[in-house]
């Protein structure tokens, strides 16, 4: 069989905000995880178009799609081509499962929810002549899952091409995430076995590994059981985590110590009512401040994650929270306007109140404002949004959170990262377009070297417990 996977150009190439260092960073895993249950006798090709252009004039017998909702009319577009040319074509991820029907129009068969336990299943029907119209995930299982594979994936294309994932979902439940949707009532939150992921890394060239997972610390006790076989590898990796896992005791550590150089954290919001409203329990009663405290102690540099337009927020919130980033010294930011995705609680307490004001999916992107906020016009978010982008990654911002690092060369380390990632983005550009990008994988290595490294040498630091949320 002949088969082809597209994971569709999640905003128009042609948008001048499309930022091609974006989608190049990391290897997506979601269809290279799910190309595992086809057979070695099967012919299948994998294309990324964030990084790649696709090739429309072939004719495979099968077409899977990952959609997600800022990709979902290019999804359906090219879902659209493809059965007009004969194939069977299967729509699948996060935008399907909020939005079956409107899928369904486009597809011969649809998948609801994750697709470890729904793909080999349509597979043998499809090779019997008897392909379903929708497949449902029922069960919520890693174990004995195939290895993605990596074959697949046109390694050259991403700086950093070895993703890894450990679990699926998250133990949390905020009312702005797809997680409770996607998983349709099932457990949101469940895990590989260990032995297997660290069997997977052990097969990986190079040094510098990134964890896809929504919450890599969702469980400490598997993590701490990560952790301890990771640290022999010499590893190098970024994840993402919590502000209460960040201060669990002794689960920075470890991470640290096996080779954790930087940690993505939703603080989303400097305020308990808007973390209340958008139940990010989990966030309250924290101390964001001694998290980022806690891992720049540790070597591991913050990358924060910020949401705007919460009800409690007026103008005001943008200035607070860039001002409280940089006195923290964050070497990186995101910033986000507040979108109500389909099929989230966030979207029908706004749809009816009658709050949303677009149902055009490319703009529910976090760029753009798709609903009416409370405390200010849609016009005064969206320009503060970008302001706040602005305002963080000025020099002037990225000097002066420099200056909360202790010695000079973690302040230089701070400025070249920083820099590094907005100011040279000119440059990153004409590397994706010679190129050379894969080959910038080693120089990273050697700059994340760097960080903690001193850290990861001290014993006692490894040998504490963690102790569990």
């Amino acid at each position: 069989m002949k088969a082809k996977m597209i994971l569709p150009a999640l905003m128009d190439k042609a948008d001048p905000y499309f930022r091609p260092i974006k989608y190049a960073l990391f290897a997506p895993l979601g269809l290279a995880s799910l190309a595992g249950y086809f057979s070695e006798s099967d012919e299948v090709e994998l294309q990324d178009e964030n990084v790649e252009e696709l090739r429309l004039n072939d004719d495979p017998e099968l077409v899977v799609i990952q959609v997600y909702i800022t990709s979902a009319y290019r999804a359906y577009a090219l879902a659209d081509h493809y059965r007009r040319r004969g194939a069977h074509v299967c729509l699948g991820g996060l935008h399907v499962t909020s939005m079956p029907q409107e899928a369904a129009a486009h597809a011969d068969t649809i998948f609801l929810g994750p697709g470890e336990d729904m793909l080999g299943v349509f597979l043998d029907d499809f090779r019997n002549g008897r392909p379903q119209k929708i497949y449902r995930s029922t069960v919520r299982s890693l174990v004995g899952v195939p290895l993605a594979r990596r074959d697949l994936i046109k390694r050259g294309l991403y700086m950093v091409p070895n993703t890894v994932a450990v679990s699926r979902g998250c133990p949390h439940h905020c009312d702005f995430c797809y997680k409770d949707a996607f998983y349709q009532g099932g457990s949101g939150f469940y895990s590989r076995q260990v032995s297997d992921v660290l069997d997977e890394i052990r097969m990986l060239p190079g040094r510098y590994l990134f964890f896809v997972d929504d919450h890599l610390f969702g469980n400490p006790a598997l993590a701490g059981e990560l952790m301890q076989g990771l640290r022999p590898m010499g590893r190098l990796w970024q994840a993402g985590g919590t502000v209460q896992s960040v201060l669990t005791d002794g689960l920075m550590e470890q991470a640290a110590a096996a080779g954790l150089r930087t940690l993505f954290i939703g603080f989303e919001t400097l305020s308990d009512e808007n973390l209340r409203g958008v139940h990010k329990l989990q966030n309250l009663k924290t101390d964001y401040s001694q998290a980022v405290r806690r891992l720049h102690d540790l070597g591991i540099m913050v990358h924060g994650s910020f949401v705007f337009g919460m009800d409690q927020d007026d103008e005001s919130v943008f200035d607070r929270t860039v001002d409280w980033a940089v006195e923290q010294g964050l070497e990186a930011a995101t910033f986000h306007i507040l979108t109500p995705y389909p099929g989230t609680p966030l979207f029908g307490r706004f749809q009816e109140q009658g709050r949303i004001t677009s149902n055009n999916w490319s703009d529910f992107d976090t760029r753009h404002v798709v609903f009416k906020p409370a405390r200010m016009s849609a016009a005064a978010l969206e320009a503060g949004y970008w302001r706040a982008y602005e305002r963080f990654y000025k020099w002037g911002s990225i000097f002066q959170a420099a200056r909360t690092k202790e010695t000079f060369r973690q302040r230089l380390r701070h400025v070249a990262y920083a820099a590094g990632w907005k100011k040279a983005e000119p440059v990153w550009n004409l590397l994706i377009r010679a190129g050379m990008l894969g080959k910038m994988a080693t120089v990273m290595e050697s700059i994340l070297s760097s960080f903690g490294g001193e850290y990861a040498s001290r014993e006692s630091l490894f040998l504490r417990p963690a102790a569990v949320i």
